[in-house]
C-alpha cells in the first residue's frame, strides 16, 4: 500500500512539473527560470516511477492482473 501512495505522489509532482513548464513557456520571460528545469525533473520523475514499478513487481510487492485466457 506504501508503494501505491508513493507512486501516486510521484505522479502528482509529475503532473505539477508539466504545469509549471507550461506556465513558464506562457510567461515568455528571459530572465526567469527555464522551461528545461521543469521538463527534466518530469522526465527524472517518471523514470524513478517505472524504476520502482519494475522493482516492486519484480520482489512481489505489486501484483500485475492476470492475463485473460
Amino acid at each position: 500500500m506504501l508503494i501505491k501512495i508513493i507512486l501516486c505522489g510521484l505522479l502528482i509532482y509529475m503532473i505539477y512539473n508539466l504545469f509549471m513548464a507550461m506556465k513558464v513557456m506562457m510567461n515568455h520571460d528571459p530572465d526567469g527560470e527555464p522551461m528545461s528545469k521543469y521538463i527534466g525533473r518530469r522526465v527524472l520523475t517518471s523514470a524513478i516511477i517505472v524504476i520502482i514499478i519494475l522493482v516492486a513487481v519484480a520482489t512481489g510487492l505489486i501484483t500485475p492482473n492476470p492475463r485473460p485466457v
